[in-house]
């Protein structure tokens, strides 16, 4: 139990960093990056940055790693890292940025379902309660209650929903990678992979007029430095421990919960009484995640063994 308590931390400390992203993103927008050259950047730093860490703490020979691994890793950079950014910035155009952050977070459904087939994870009622009330908290803490100017274009919520199933590969990708490799050389192949397919599909650095503007690289450092390459780190580490890779998605949505305490403390945005019911209900989300319901079969079941129920214990 300490075991799964320190991996489940693990991710929430990671979603309380990447909670901060949203302060990034507008420091780098303020000295004339795009939001394509800012995702860029973030990722090509962190894997200088994890590069050297790496190299630092594991030598040279952690880089070698397996063909199954480097798969998993080219996976988690394709998908979680350059697709992901692609079918989200087009959800944002089409839906709206509160509408298209609350169907991002429809993805603890869809990495149960995957969990379900991959893994033989099982659903119990904790799982269904806990999903439940993390769609509707997230929906509560960015929205307000309000969806007021959303314009529900198909294609868009085609975007959404993309956008979500991205999301909740991240943590299985990321657990069948750091099965065989540390989670700093996991990081480290994630951002490289997703540089190299970011760089191919998208050409970011055509997004603004100097690529090289020292305000947008010093902000871009310290984005790739902490809620990126730190944080992913400490990610990897807690997704390699793991038994449900269901759980993982609903427990970094605290992320939601830091975005918004970091909209009203740095940029003086207001919060309503619904954002925080909806900030309630994703911690609460979390707790019952983590929580073990008895299950009443196997409770009727000892009790009939104890009292011998006539005979078919015995038999």
């Amino acid at each position: 139990m300490n075991g799964a308590w320190k991996s489940y931390g693990c991710i929430f400390v990671a979603g309380c960093l990447w909670g901060t992203n949203g302060l990034f993103v507008k420091l780098m927008q303020g000295v004339g990056s795009s939001s394509a050259y800012t995702g860029f950047v973030r990722i090509v730093l962190s894997f200088l940055i994890l590069t050297v860490i790496t190299f630092i703490k594991e030598g040279p020979k952690a880089f070698r790693i397996s063909r199954n691994t480097l798969v998993s890793c080219a996976l988690l950079g394709l998908v979680c890292q350059a697709l992901y950014n692609y079918v989200y910035s087009s959800a944002i155009n089409s839906l709206g940025v509160s509408f298209a952050c609350v169907m991002t977070y429809m993805s603890p459904a869809f990495a149960s379902m995957i969990s379900y087939f991959l893994f033989r994870e099982k659903f119990g009622p904790n799982k269904y309660l806990a999903m439940t009330l993390n769609l509707i908290g997230c929906a509560l803490t960015v929205t307000g209650g309000s969806l007021n100017g959303v314009s529900l274009a198909a294609s868009g919520l085609l975007f959404g929903l993309a956008s979500a199933v991205c999301y909740s590969l991240v943590g299985i990708f990321g657990r069948i990678a750091s099965g065989e490799a540390s989670p700093y050389v996991v990081a480290t192949y994630n951002f490289l992979f997703g540089a190299i397919f970011l760089g191919l599909f998208g050409c970011p650095w055509t997004t603004v007029e100097n690529p090289l503007e020292p305000g947008i690289l010093f902000y871009g450092f310290i984005y790739a430095l902490i809620p990126t390459g730190i944080c992913y780190i400490i990610y990897f580490s807690g997704v390699s421990r793991i038994k449900e890779s269901s759980k993982v998605p609903v427990v970094a949505s605290v992320e939601n919960v830091i975005a918004v305490v970091i909209g009203v403390l740095v940029f003086g945005e207001k919060v309503g009484l619904s954002n925080m019911a909806g900030i309630l209900l994703v911690l609460g989300s979390i707790m019952v995640m983590n929580m073990e319901f008895p299950a009443g079969r196997k409770r009727r079941t000892k009790l009939g063994i104890r009292f011998g129920a006539h005979g078919h214990a015995a038999g």
